[in-house]
């Protein structure tokens, strides 16, 4: 096989499904997921395993970003296997987490990496490295500086929202209090949580089961964002209804857009959204 001139690199926050990156040659770096005493790489057990936890305990998991020496050991792989490539690491949003900072850090006196902030996670961050895959693979002689430029593009027209089931998992990791969570409950309010310049910000109040949210919310984000209608990616985690699924997507086919894609939250997102989550992530039109 040619070698390639540029690889990809992404934490497993950005839950890029495991074909998609073997068929792209994108280098996943670990982040990390805490059960009590028990710290874990994301990426290597069910996300489910997130919520059973929290079922049995009452406790959440703790998360932490990928730190220097696993981006040294990625780097480090990378640059035995094909010593000719340049990288370009597409980050985990740098306002949630260390991982950037740490990136940084292992690529000092690294002149073959090059690094850029998506301000996303999930799957914000896994279309846009996704997108960039597929422009490396149609503009094979391209340099990293112009990877890098198409790569920026799609980070200032990508657009995610979430919406958490409920409240619980919000009020256990002491987002908010048990008083609002309550009330939360009483009068079925959530939060609709969005990216801000790389920042989860819950921005609205929605009132509703997620039968009806959901769909709606399909609508509305797509008019707001004036979204491209080639691709629109759908986030879920564990315990998500598979019925709703269906529905969801003859919505956003009814909207226009020719390809639905699911990515489902690794260990990382779902310790912060806990089961049945559902999020929406588009490009705005170039």
């Amino acid at each position: 096989m040619e070698e390639p001139r540029i690889i990809l690199v992404a934490e497993t926050g950005a839950d890029i499904p495991p074909e998609l990156a073997e068929r792209y040659q994108i280098q996943i770096v670990p982040m990390h997921v805490t059960f009590g005493s028990d710290t874990r790489d994301d990426g290597t057990f069910p996300s489910d395993e997130v919520c059973d936890f929290y079922d049995r305990t009452g406790t959440l998991c703790k998360t932490s970003g990928s730190v220097p020496e696993d981006f040294t050991k990625c780097f480090d792989d990378i640059h035995t296997k094909w010593p000719q490539a340049q990288i370009l690491y597409l980050a985990y949003s740098s306002a949630t987490t260390c991982s950037y900072q740490s990136a940084q850090i292992a690529a000092e006196d690294r002149d073959y990496v090059t690094s850029l902030d998506t301000k996303m996670a999930c799957a914000g961050q896994c279309c846009i490295v996704i997108e960039t895959a597929k422009w490396l693979e149609a503009h094979p002689e391209a340099t990293v500086q112009e990877a890098s430029t198409v790569a920026q593009g799609l980070i200032d027209r990508a657009n995610m929202c979430f919406i958490p089931k409920d409240m619980e998992y919000l009020r256990a990791g002491g987002r908010v209090s048990n008083a609002v969570a309550l009330v939360g409950k009483v009068l079925g309010i959530t939060p609709l949580i969005e990216f801000v310049d790389g920042k989860l910000v819950a921005t609205r109040k929605l009132r509703g089961k997620l039968e009806a949210l959901a769909p709606k919310l399909i609508t509305e984000y797509t008019e707001k964002w004036e979204l491209d209608r080639k691709e629109l990616w759908l986030i879920w985690t564990p315990r998500f209804p598979e019925e709703l699924k269906k529905s969801l997507e003859e919505t956003a086919r009814g909207l226009g857009f020719e390809t639905v894609t699911w990515i489902k939250s690794g260990g990382v997102i779902t310790s912060h959204s806990g089961p049945s989550a559902f999020g929406v992530v588009g490009f705005t039109k170039a």
